[in-house]
């Protein structure tokens, strides 16, 4: 049972992505990416973990974009029930995926320390020109 709900969430993972490219056409949604999808046992819901990306990368921007797609749920459940062949469709459920936002300030947090750290052991003009001498 589990091999199965693992490639259902596959198959919803890939099919939501061309889905939300194609058919939600809000200029308000950034550049969607579906990161994960975690299927119930009992197919009621689908938990749909995406990034978002766009012009506004403040610490709330994605929020808008959760919502329009929370907002379309109904529309792409539909739209997904065309496309697979089961006979239940999960309530789609739209969260902002927060691993690769964490994983981006970790990252800006170890690159500025490590500039910070080099920064500290470079030997200033003055002192290279008083070892010269």
């Amino acid at each position: 049972m589990n091999q199965r709900l693992d490639r259902l969430a596959d198959q919803i993972q890939r099919d939501l992505a061309q889905l939300i490219r194609q058919e939600i056409r809000d200029p308000r949604l950034g550049l969607v990416t579906v990161s994960a999808v975690k299927v119930s046992r009992d197919l009621g819901y689908a938990d749909i973990y995406v990034t978002v990306m766009g012009r506004d990368l403040e610490a709330d921007a994605h929020q808008a974009s959760i919502d329009i797609l929370n907002a379309a749920a109904g529309f792409l459940r539909g739209e997904l029930g065309r496309m697979l062949s089961i006979r239940v469709i999960p309530r789609l459920r739209f969260h902002f995926d927060e691993v690769l936002a964490r994983a981006n300030h970790l990252t800006s947090l170890i690159q500025h320390a490590v500039r910070e750290d080099e920064s500290r052991h470079q030997p200033s003009n003055d002192s290279e020109s008083e070892q010269d001498a």
